[in-house]
């Protein structure tokens, strides 16, 4: 799968993100967000360089329940689940290289 992120919806949340087998990123975003369509390719880059990741978007303006969930007040925002948990939340749209040195400590 190249360049493009799975959509996960409120409904697909649990399957997808918390009953996953090893760690997924969610990228919170929405179609209206600026910093968002900056971060977009970064992690599709890193989507298609990683086999250890799963790297998955919601769209919070269509998925409220999980936006609301995870107190999701700014966007850009990813959350690194493992194993059903969050192990780490990243805010706002950062470089490639800092975004992968924010998660690398989580993914060890």
């Amino acid at each position: 799968m190249t360049g493009k992120l799975s959509d996960v919806t409120d409904s697909s949340f649990q399957s997808d993100v918390l009953d996953a087998d090893g760690p997924v990123l969610v990228d919170f975003w929405a179609p209206w967000c600026g910093p968002c369509r900056v971060v977009h390719p970064i992690l599709e880059e890193m989507s298609d360089e990683r086999d250890d990741l799963a790297i998955v978007s919601v769209n919070v303006d269509e998925n409220q329940q999980t936006a609301a969930q995870y107190e999701i007040l700014s966007i850009p925002t990813l959350l690194l689940f493992k194993d059903g948990e969050i192990v780490k939340r990243v805010i706002g749209a950062l470089p490639k290289k800092r975004l992968e040195a924010e998660l690398e400590p989580a993914l060890a």
